[in-house]
């Protein structure tokens, strides 16, 4: 298989929403809403371009991965700009071949290429911990609500580069779905059933549980 990475391209919007569709439709909840989150990210000021990269087989694209802007409001009073990875998403017939972690590799150098100081996302640990992601907790990154989250994992793109971000994770306001434009949004695309307990969904409310107050 000879899969190519490459910028996403204005004509690939749609194609692109349809992957993150499927990745993620009934993974965490009944249907899904990342792809409309990618379809308003696009938009933001805080969103890079030059890491919204899409795998493609082909012509067929069949993964993407997006990164926005972030801040830790650190203890110390300072501010300290970060990356959020995500969504990330690979078509479930190309799932476990390695994509995702080609997308992931790459653009973690193209982050530190272009001198961000660290990325986050809110992940299961058990699969990003391969990618040399560790529990934000052991920098002393906790959540906006001041919790600390077994899902927020944390990625140094240089040594001690969040030695002293001690603080709160201030994801993006974007990240903040609206529902009804989601639900809206999502009857552009073929109908799909939703379903409840999944076993990715349970895994998800298990991480939720986990977190605890700082």
């Amino acid at each position: 298989m000879a899969i190519i990475l490459r910028p996403e391209q204005p004509a690939d919007y749609r194609e692109t929403e349809n992957v993150t569709r499927e990745a993620f439709w009934n993974q965490y909840a009944p249907g899904c809403m990342e792809h409309y989150l990618l379809h308003v990210l696009r938009h933001h000021n805080a969103f890079l371009p030059e890491l919204d990269i899409v795998a493609v087989d082909g012509k067929q694209i069949i993964g993407n991965i997006v990164y926005v802007k972030a801040n830790i409001q650190g203890d110390n009073g300072k501010e300290y700009e970060v990356l959020t990875l995500g969504p990330i998403s690979i078509l479930p017939t190309y799932q476990k071949q390695g994509i995702g972690t080609k997308l992931i590799y790459h653009t973690k150098a193209l982050a530190q290429e272009m001198g961000f100081r660290a990325i986050l996302l809110c992940g299961d640990p058990a699969y990003y911990a391969r990618f040399g992601f560790i529990p934000a907790e052991q920098f002393g990154i906790r959540t906006a609500e001041n919790h600390y989250a077994a899902a927020l994992q944390a990625y140094e793109c240089y040594p001690q580069a969040l030695a002293e971000a001690k603080g709160r994770y201030l994801e993006n306001e974007v990240y903040q779905i609206d529902v009804a434009a989601a639900m809206e949004f999502d009857q552009n695309f073929p109908p799909k059933e939703k379903i409840c307990d999944t076993p990715t969904q349970k895994r998800f409310q298990e991480l939720v549980m986990m977190d605890k107050k700082a």
